[in-house]
């Protein structure tokens, strides 16, 4: 059975730095058990920010990072090494500092050699990555991620899921281009939702009184069209870390004691 569990800190950099906490105990426990991990980034001011606290961490190495596999939620579908790409921020802040194994690096398609101009081939080839990836005991085209990483706009999407928009009631395809995004730039790739719901935990990152609104619809249950946030649910636990503004709208029993 999946719960949803809510967590609210002080400020932005407070939601940061123990989301890396959280994250470093939960690969390792991850490893632990089954020998490899897997996490799905994000980018945003507070993803970023997680991974950069990770890399500043002593608590860091107690990751194998060679036994992590590693795959985003959406890409800004530009040439390779663009700053605005996620993978670019992502390397920056923490991938270029621990020993990953590039093979189980899984960045999604750039606009550039066989993908130029065409996010849907980007999209194809990485549905096809994580077709490879999923193993008989999936029972599906997406391997179980054990973590999903994800920020949320201010008007409620995640990944490159935004409301009203196609890719929010894509039910078949587990990878889809993202075109005339609302927010720049405005051609993306992103997992759909129903392939974040592969995710064993989903844990979403909002903070600022910008998304408090959202962050009381979506956990108020307001429909995933609407508020494709609401959508993004883990198969066990599903965990909102927020810092008191983003709680801001919140009705008084959902708020927990401030941490």
């Amino acid at each position: 059975m999946s719960t949803t569990q809510v967590v609210v800190h002080a400020d932005q950099a407070l939601v940061a730095a123990t989301a890396a906490a959280r994250l470093t105990v939960r690969l390792v426990d991850v490893q632990n058990a089954s020998g490899v991990a897997s996490v799905v980034l994000t980018g945003g001011g507070t993803g970023i920010a997680l991974l950069e606290h990770l890399r500043r961490s002593p608590a860091r190495d107690a990751v194998d990072w060679s036994r992590v596999n590693i795959y985003w939620g959406d890409e800004r579908f530009l040439p390779s090494g663009h700053p605005e790409r996620n993978d670019t921020q992502a390397y920056a802040a923490l991938l270029d500092h621990v020993p990953v194994d590039p093979a189980r690096v899984h960045a999604m398609g750039a606009d550039e050699g066989e993908f130029a101009g065409s996010p849907e081939a980007a999209a194809e080839a990485y549905a096809e990555v994580l077709a490879e990836q999923a193993g008989p005991e999936d029972h599906d085209q997406v391997p179980r991620f054990d973590v999903c990483l994800l920020g949320m706009g201010e008007e409620g999407h995640v990944a490159s899921v935004f409301p009203s928009s196609p890719a929010v009631y894509e039910t078949e395809q587990t990878v889809v281009a993202v075109h005339n995004c609302p927010k720049p730039p405005p051609t993306r790739v992103s997992l759909t939702l129903p392939t974040i719901r592969r995710s064993s935990e989903v844990w979403l990152l909002p903070t600022g009184a910008g998304k408090a609104a959202a962050v009381a619809m979506a956990l108020g249950g307001t429909g995933e069209v609407q508020l494709p946030a609401a959508g993004a649910r883990g198969r066990l636990r599903t965990l909102w870390l927020l810092d008191k503004a983003a709680a801001g709208k919140l009705p008084r029993d959902l708020v927990p004691p401030l941490i």
